[in-house]
């Protein structure tokens, strides 16, 4: 069982690598520049964000349950931390902190919604986007929170280059995609993130407080928002408190396509960042060839469809 289980995973994330592959080439003969340094960096950079809320994510979704408020969450960690800087002209260092707590905070409170309030996770976690949507509005007073004039160098965070001609974002994408793989594959907390997600009521029955746990896990997805927001609002030196929507579904969008199951109890870490370049890419790709803003979302929407039927073929193979 456990053999045909890592041959399905490994063939996933080959299909997924394999699309990955597929979409680079077709692009770089139909895309003017598309092979270019510059537009690779991009593509690095704007993958950042989204490859983070998704390794979060992928814990929840492991667990057979979703997080809808990540997008709006990042807004409202980014916000925080421009109030923490620039209105309040705090250490940047404890803007970031409080940033992360932020995001921390909102998964605490939609795992204590879902497993104290009994409330479905679509439902609690629809009810905190919204929540976190207008709470950054109010916050901000609905004004964007620039960094320029009282951290000039916050934009170092995501922009600057440690590695010549990389952008600082991406190294921390690969600083916190590793400690994701290595939190799931090779800690209790990834064991018990699997097992909830295979049979939460055997794993409770074998003496694991599974509710504490799932606790723990909406609260490491949290922090993995908060995360994001604060590399967010360097990458654009400032909080934007109407942006957000729509990163929740490029984010659980590359989760699927990277192998993990809505159903819960399958996922990896590499099949995410996998499907994370496949969303930047693909999106990057369609500017270049100048496709017009409504079709890109069309095209992105048919590659959602298209990944959660996917997962739905796998769900019935292995039943």
């Amino acid at each position: 069982m456990r053999v045909r289980a890592f041959a399905r995973r490994q063939m996933q994330q080959s299909l997924a690598f394999g699309t990955l592959a597929v979409l680079i080439a077709f692009f770089s003969i139909f895309g003017n520049n598309f092979f270019s340094w510059s537009n690779i960096s991009g593509v690095l950079l704007a993958t950042a964000v989204v490859a983070i809320l998704a390794l979060g994510t992928t814990f929840v979704i492991i667990t057979g349950g979703i997080d809808l408020s990540i997008g709006t969450g990042m807004t409202m960690a980014s916000v925080t931390t421009g109030v923490m800087v620039v209105n309040l002209g705090l250490p940047v260092w404890l803007g970031i902190v409080g940033g992360v707590a932020t995001g921390a905070a909102m998964g605490l409170a939609n795992g204590l919604n879902i497993t104290f309030l009994k409330l479905p996770p679509f439902i609690a976690t629809l009810a905190m986007m919204m929540i976190a949507q207008g709470l950054a509005l109010i916050v901000s007073g609905i004004r964007p929170i620039y960094f320029s004039t009282a951290a000039p160098n916050f934009r170092q965070i995501a922009l600057g280059t440690v590695v010549p001609g990389l952008p600082n974002a991406v190294l921390i994408t690969v600083v916190v995609a590793v400690l994701a793989y290595l939190l799931l594959t090779k800690t209790v907390f990834g064991r018990y993130t699997f097992a909830i997600g295979s049979n939460e009521e055997a794993t409770r029955l074998s003496g694991v407080n599974t509710r504490n746990w799932k606790i723990a896990i909406y609260t490491l997805s949290g922090v993995f928002t908060g995360t994001a927001g604060v590399v967010m609002a360097s990458r654009l030196d400032s909080a934007q408190p109407q942006l957000g929507l729509g990163y929740e579904l490029q984010a659980i969008a590359a989760v699927v396509i990277g192998g993990t199951s809505l159903l819960g109890g399958r996922g990896s870490m590499l099949g995410t960042v996998i499907g994370a370049l496949i969303m930047s890419v693909l999106i990057n790709g369609l500017r270049i060839m100048s496709i017009q803003t409504e079709w890109q979302n069309v095209v992105v929407g048919f590659v959602i469809l298209i990944a959660v039927f996917s997962d739905s073929l796998r769900n019935r193979s292995r039943a």
